[in-house]
């Protein structure tokens, strides 16, 4: 419905294994036994040998010409290069992977082996996200992190001989302990990497990780008591904005900055609502209904799937994806806050072509309230949030939530 249709597909591959859990993380990841790596990736490998098949069965489109492929986790780098050609192996049997695809791995600094990049390289893996989150030493170790400022630098050196030039570095802003110098000196350290990639993350805490309970209890062991308040932190992004930008480094999403041609194209499907597969734990995909199953183009259906968070459950493929069909009020209001996560915002024009003017009608009204208060503006055609407003974005995000009270998704097993 909101969506251009095309014959490109992302894979989202996820390798829940970490070598130590970070604090504030409550991602379906953890440390597990090597011995349940290779066990892991032959389920992963039977999941997507299964994909078309389960496609086919739910009357969607799975196109087979895959242009983005990302590892996430977790820390897909700690796997043995066997499995790593293992995996490729199979997702080159299964689907038709452009010469130019972008493939992308997540790495945990001073956690990637000579063996392993070897096995990326070979694999056509050409851009690298490195999990920094702070080039202070000690702030990195208080929440879990193995790696210090001079093994992020080893690393990026050792990236670039061996031919990835494409690295992002994540920071996150507000961890345990860091002050406005300190964020200074990490961005700083970044942008003298010249890497063409960041990502910067206002530290949101899950009540469920070790740090989000120890600030719910009061506690000190995870440092939950020198965890920065929110106006420091939102002071820290504001800064990070101008400091990378001035070193070309542009914003384009709301935690994403690069150098011209340097956007993560994998991302951006998600933002752009483009076909993604998701295959391993905890892994979301969406597709669109096959217009051989709608008869119209482009289809009206869109749907979306998610596998079971628990690793026991997922190898033994006892539970299978959930997924959901979204209904046209529940698409118009994902282009709303997808768009609106982009610099380059919503786009008036295509929502109304998208869709019917009951939908749209509510939505510009929630837009002219929100432009009132400083949130959004409206700029050639294109919604989008002001910097006070992406200081508060799921707050205006909400505000399009409520556009349709009578948004319903219809559940199928």
């Amino acid at each position: 419905m909101a969506v251009s249709r095309g014959d490109q597909l992302g894979l989202y591959i996820s390798i829940p294994f970490c070598r130590s859990k970070c604090t504030y993380c409550n991602f379906a990841s953890g440390v597990f036994p090597a011995h349940e790596h290779a066990r892991y990736i032959e389920r992963l490998i039977s999941e997507m040998r299964e994909a078309h098949k389960w496609s086919e069965n739910l009357g969607v489109d799975l196109p087979n010409r895959v242009d983005t492929i990302y590892l996430g986790g977790g820390t897909p780098s700690l796997l043995e290069p066997e499995l790593i050609d293992k995996l490729f192996n199979a997702i080159s049997s299964e689907f038709s992977v452009d010469a130019c695809a972008e493939i992308t791995v997540e790495c945990a600094p001073g956690q990637l082996s000579a063996e392993t990049l070897s096995a990326f390289v070979q694999h056509g893996v050409n851009r690298i996200s490195l999990g920094v989150q702070s080039f202070i030493d000690r702030e990195a170790s208080q929440t879990g992190r193995l790696h210090s400022r001079a093994i992020v630098l080893d690393d990026i050196s050792r990236l670039r001989s061996a031919g990835i030039s494409n690295i992002n570095l994540d920071l996150i802003a507000g961890l345990p302990g860091q002050t406005f110098a300190s964020w200074q000196e990490s961005v700083s350290i970044l942008i003298a990497t010249r890497v063409p990639h960041a990502s910067v993350y206002m530290l949101e805490v899950d009540d469920e990780s070790r740090l989000g309970r120890e600030l719910l209890s009061g506690g000190a062991r995870y440092h939950a008591d020198v965890v920065p308040n929110d106006d420091t932190i939102a002071h820290m992004y504001e800064y990070a904005i101008e400091a990378l930008a001035s070193a070309g480094l542009a914003q384009y999403e709301i935690s994403n900055f690069a150098s011209a041609g340097h956007e993560s194209k994998h991302n951006l499907r998600y933002w752009q609502r483009r076909p993604y597969l998701g295959l391993g734990l905890d892994a979301s995909s969406m597709l669109r209904e096959s217009t051989s199953s709608s008869g119209s183009t482009p289809p009206s259906h869109v749907l979306r799937s998610t596998t079971t968070s628990d690793l026991t459950s997922y190898l033994e493929a006892s539970q299978p994806p959930e997924t959901a069909w979204l209904s046209p009020d529940r698409q118009h209001e994902e282009a709303w806050f997808l768009g609106l996560r982009l610099n380059q915002g919503t786009n008036i024009s295509e929502i109304h072509r998208d869709f019917d003017i009951s939908h749209v009608a509510r939505a510009l009204r929630v837009v002219d309230e929100l432009a009132g208060r400083g949130l959004v503006e409206v700029i050639n055609d294109n919604v989008r949030l002001t910097p006070q407003g992406r200081l508060i974005s799921n707050d205006v995000f909400q505000e399009f939530l409520e556009t349709s009270s009578c948004a319903t998704e219809s559940a199928m097993s």
